[in-house]
């Protein structure tokens, strides 16, 4: 059905999100980046879309929400194996993330996550294998 996805997430300082972007170890699509946007690279075919909030405003008549304040969704990317989450988020730490929680162990998911510099929470996972069936 679909080919690509593109996450739109507004950032207060571009270039301060495209340094914490790539503390991380992610890369930016050059074609579609400028002074007002920055394409993150996360996967094949999964981007998301850094926009100055001014250039974001531009694309909705609804106000910005302040993602410190308010929790209106979040980015859960999967990962090869328990020790890339952890990775993920140990750089994240160190280039200024917060990390609200504790890692969660669910057996067949194990999942981490951090809020970026301007409060996007991001969760990574990685599944091992599948919820036990609860059905009666």
């Amino acid at each position: 059905m679909h080919q690509q996805i593109y996450v739109n997430l507004p950032v207060r300082d571009l270039p301060a999100s495209q340094a914490f972007f790539a503390a991380l170890g992610y890369r930016f699509n050059p074609q579609f980046t400028n002074e007002r946007a920055a394409c993150l690279e996360l996967g094949e075919n999964l981007y998301a879309m850094l926009l100055r909030e001014d250039f974001a405003r531009s694309f909705s008549a609804k106000p910005l929400g302040d993602a410190h304040a308010l929790t209106t969704g979040w980015v859960c990317l999967s990962c090869a194996h328990r020790e890339q989450v952890d990775t993920l988020v140990a750089r994240a730490r160190t280039a200024g993330a917060r990390v609200p929680a504790e890692p969660q162990d669910y057996g067949f998911m194990y999942g981490h996550g951090f809020e970026d510099l301007d409060g996007h929470h991001w969760e990574l996972i990685h599944m091992s294998g599948k919820p036990a069936d609860t059905t009666d």
